[in-house]
């Protein structure tokens, strides 16, 4: 389905909703109102419904969403129904935390390996991983079919690395450092900028006080 006009604001709303949804199939939930859906994730009930309806509306007048299947197509919108090879660039402390953490792959994301430029530790084991010199990641992502690359490198340089893995192939960046990548259309970032974040939360602490 062509989904090009969806706002960004409801593609981001996306996620929330199939952690919601993952939650209530745990607890064995097999429907919801949108009213119920509304009261769990502080949507509005309207917001939820006009949401939905942007990729053809899941629910039925007074039975409300099947949580199981909801959840499988919000999956499907997401893209989590297939499969991505991915690689991480950087393996300092914010690059080992990811490396560690399971989830990516029970989602699909799958961390082929990890690179570094430092020479100290090219060749170090990380987890199950062996660290591969930066200057092999061409190579790597052209032999190994990689879609997705995490960028966890310093603002120095990563441009240079992005134009390197670009060119290689890859259709994704998801970006940690703390700069604003230029790429071709065709290519995908999704950047994470911590010290942004961290200033955004501050702002709303402030306000929060002076209210």
């Amino acid at each position: 389905m062509g989904n090009k006009n969806i706002s960004m604001a409801v593609i981001r709303r996306l996620p929330k909703y199939y952690r919601y949804l993952a939650d209530l199939l745990s607890k064995d939930i097999q429907r919801i109102s949108s009213k119920e859906l509304s009261d769990i994730i502080g949507f509005t009930a309207s917001q939820i419904r006009q949401d939905l309806n942007n990729f053809g509306g899941f629910g039925q007048q007074g039975y409300g969403y099947n949580v199981e299947a909801l959840h499988r197509e919000i999956g499907k919108i997401l893209g989590l129904d297939k499969k991505y090879n991915a690689i991480l660039v950087g393996a300092g402390n914010l690059g080992q935390a990811l490396t560690n953490y399971s989830g990516f792959k029970n989602a699909g994301f799958d961390i082929k390996a990890v690179f570094d430029a430092n020479p100290k530790i090219i060749g170090l084991k990380l987890r199950d991983y062996e660290i591969m010199d930066s200057d092999k990641l061409e190579e790597y992502i052209v032999e190994h079919n990689v879609d997705i690359a995490i960028l966890c490198i310093p603002k120095n340089g990563a441009q240079d690395v992005a134009d390197k893995i670009v060119n290689a192939g890859v259709k994704g960046i998801w970006n940690f450092a703390p700069i604003d990548l230029e790429v071709p259309n065709h290519v995908i970032v999704e950047s994470v900028n911590l010290t942004e974040s961290l200033f955004t939360l501050s702002y709303l602490m402030k306000e929060d006080n002076e209210i």
